[in-house]
């Protein structure tokens, strides 16, 4: 009983002097200062590392040092700019070294060791993949409708310079998103041609259908897609492309040789989805009917209720 008192007045001696402190830094900076007797499972003997407060840590300093890399992208003004690199915690290097400093006395300072994360889209393979355009579409709006704009240039956004590379799939609702408040979009309630619209991100499936027609005129495999329950005005019949986050996606594959890349770009009254690629890529086009000029008639109403489908 007194060796175990002992012992125990040992470890509250350690646990209260800062001095046996573990400081971490990234980049120079200290982010985090941790104590060894934290992470000491309590026996008698050799100290043991516990394993389970030590992966909890690893999960939250891996977190906390996470930097995503950022694609390459061309810009308004056909100018492609560079990417980033990000990075992630080396957790076998971080555990040589926290093993050194827990089996060990006194203090110790880590600079947290992390692994360089490259973006999947450089420079490079933009400038490769941006010189032969492959498809095409174009729809219109109504302008003067200025928060169905507004979700229609959002959406465009979310998809441009999305990169396909072959045999992947393109998801529209996971490449765009939770159409919400807080990613900016607005409620665009109105009624076209008697279809209810409805709730936030209104407008957002005339972006997924000028992408399928695109998609389609490039001669890209499609996997998924569904049409309204009646039609719409922005395309010709049967030639949309409805989502929903929680219901229809619009899918395609990339059965090509090459990566495909994604343009679109919202205008007053319209926005463009182009389709490129590589010149050494061997792609059949299939022709599709181009979308009315012609604005169709919205009548505009206030309410509050929400419709699945986002039009």
């Amino acid at each position: 009983m007194k060796i175990i008192w002992i012992t125990g007045l040992l470890l509250f001696a350690q646990q209260i002097n800062p001095s046996d402190n573990l400081s971490l830094t990234n980049q120079g900076e200290t982010i985090a200062v941790i104590n060894r007797d934290d992470y000491t499972i309590p026996l008698v003997g050799v100290p043991m590392v516990d394993e389970n407060k030590y992966n909890q840590f690893i999960e939250t300093l891996d977190r906390q040092v996470y930097k995503k890399p950022v694609d390459a992208i061309i810009n308004d003004h056909g100018q492609i700019l560079a990417g980033k690199v990000g990075h992630k915690l080396y957790k076998r290097a971080f555990q040589e070294k926290f093993y050194t400093y827990f089996f060990s006395d006194g203090p110790s300072k880590i600079e947290v060791p992390t692994i360089d994360i490259y973006p999947k889209v450089d420079s490079e393979l933009l400038a490769h993949i941006r010189t032969k355009r492959i498809g095409q579409y174009v729809t219109y709006f109504n302008g003067n409708n200025k928060k169905r704009s507004h979700n229609i240039s959002l959406a465009a956004e979310a998809i441009n310079n999305h990169v396909v590379f072959p045999g992947e799939t393109f998801s529209f609702n996971e490449v765009v998103g939770k159409r919400t408040e807080n990613k900016g979009y607005m409620k665009a309630p109105i009624i076209v041609r008697g279809e209810l619209s409805e709730g936030v991100g209104g407008g957002i499936c005339q972006v997924s259908s000028t992408l399928f027609n695109a998609i389609d005129n490039a001669g890209v495999k499609i996997v998924q897609r569904y049409s309204h329950s009646r039609r719409v005005p922005y395309v010709p019949p049967g030639r949309d492309a409805t989502v929903s986050w929680y219901g229809p996606d619009f899918r395609f594959e990339n059965q090509y040789n090459q990566p495909i890349l994604i343009r679109a770009k919202s205008y007053p009254g319209s926005v463009i989805v182009t389709i490129f690629s590589s010149d050494s890529i061997d792609y059949v086009p299939r022709k599709v009917r181009s979308a009315s000029h012609r604005l169709p008639q919205e009548i505009m109403i206030d309410s509050d209720g929400n419709n699945d489908s986002e039009q």
